[in-house]
């Protein structure tokens, strides 16, 4: 340990396609297979680097139990051939725990602990539904009623910010049709194809009539949430499933997903000792609370927080990725903080393309340093709301 104060760089991002949970295109897959994927993928774009030099394998999962749960960062990177030396570590923030793991890699290198890490963020919510197998929470939670929004569900919070800023169905639903129109703008345009790591399917389907097993592989490239058939009338057809009367509905919320993303950070030493060129250098990270009832608010908190620590502003954000949890939420966000509609989520963002809780952070980060190297953008930010009330916002700097 040096003690250095040293920047962390990211070198490489990657992610798979986002599949619609619980019945897409990752149904059978194991996260753990998801995650190891991109793993070998993102040191794939590396590949003069000796992957012995990874000083740690740090992974967000929201529900880390199941198929991932025992530690999934250190079972994935065994799975993916990385060497018995490299741990690993799966760390839960919830929504933002890729976000969380991209910052604590940079912390580990700008501190001088170690020069080569690997953030990451898996989810299957086909085989780990929301909130896990096992709900249970704290009695005392019900029996005060200044605790009794942990136990909100996250449709109950949105609906309670829509009502307090005023966030109208139609204007819920209109940002919901646009988050798909632009999903579909990238995917035609092929903004997505740099940053996903196309993946090998392997579907095993027994003949009865010959008794034996077919194996059909299939290459899944692209995302799977994106809908063409998405209208504004479609939208106003659905009815709110939180709160009779509600404005929250199916539509203009984040889809249930599965996926995985990977990104490798090194030292500014370490670029030069192995001859690695940067695409983005990790400026900064901040999170907040709020009180739970309100989760989907927590950007409002984060976002300043993270600017007054990097000393940038507003004005200086070319690109942000908001997480769509809710039309309602990203609007209230939207509307509070005083950001540009039209830098947010250009790409379309979770109601249309997915929202595989603990990796959203990582795939998040991987669109928008691709975006902003395609765009000719510096900075751009990485924010979301978290469940039981936070928010997170990460800056980088496009190289």
């Amino acid at each position: 340990m040096s003690g250095q104060v040293q920047e962390a760089y990211i070198v490489a991002a990657t992610r798979t396609p986002v599949g619609r949970a619980p019945r897409g295109m990752f149904r059978n897959t194991r996260p753990d297979d998801l995650l190891a994927h991109v793993l070998k993928s993102v040191l794939a774009q590396v590949p003069t680097l000796d992957p012995a030099l990874v000083g740690d394998v740090i992974a967000g999962c929201a529900m880390p139990e199941a198929e991932q749960g025992m530690n999934v960062a250190r079972i994935a990177l065994l799975l993916a051939g990385l060497p018995h030396t490299v741990p690993g570590m799966t760390v839960n923030r919830f929504c933002a725990s890729g976000l969380q793991a991209v910052a604590q890699a940079a912390d580990r290198i700008r501190l001088g602990e170690a020069d080569v890490m690997i953030a990451a963020g898996v989810e299957s919510m086909s085989m780990v539904p929301m909130m896990g197998n096992k709900v249970a929470f704290n009695p005392a939670i019900f029996e005060n009623s200044e605790h009794l929004g942990i136990a909100y569900g996250m449709g109950l919070t949105a609906e309670r910010v829509a009502k307090r800023w005023q966030i109208s169905r139609e204007d819920q639903d209109s940002f919901a049709l646009q988050s798909h129109l632009r999903a579909l703008a990238a995917m035609n345009n092929g903004e997505f194809a740099g940053e996903i790591t196309p993946y090998l399917q392997e579907d095993h389907l027994a003949d009865l009539h010959s008794r034996s097993v077919q194996k059909n592989c299939r290459e899944l490239s692209q995302d799977e949430g994106p809908r063409v058939d998405t209208s504004m009338d479609a939208l106003a057809r659905l009815k709110a499933v939180f709160v009779q009367n509600g404005s929250v509905t199916a539509g203009n919320s984040s889809q249930l997903s599965d996926g995985a993303a990977a990104v490798l950070l090194c030292s500014g030493a370490a670029l030069v000792r192995y001859n690695l060129t940067p695409v983005a250098r990790f400026v900064g990270f901040s999170v907040a609370g709020v009180p739970p009832e309100i989760m989907g608010i927590g950007p409002v908190e984060a976002i300043p927080r993270v600017l007054r620590q990097t000393g940038l502003c507003l004005a200086d954000m070319g690109w942000i990725e908001l997480n769509e949890a809710f039309a309602a939420q990203s609007l209230a966000v939207i509307r509070e903080v005083g950001l540009d509609p039209a830098l947010v989520n250009p790409l379309g963002g979770a109601i249309a393309l997915g929202h595989p809780l603990g990796a959203t952070g990582c795939i998040r980060t991987a669109t928008l340093v691709h975006g902003m190297q395609r765009k000719g953008q510096k900075y751009g930010m990485v924010t979301m709301c978290i469940g039981s009330g936070m928010g997170a916002a990460g800056i980088f700097e496009s190289l």
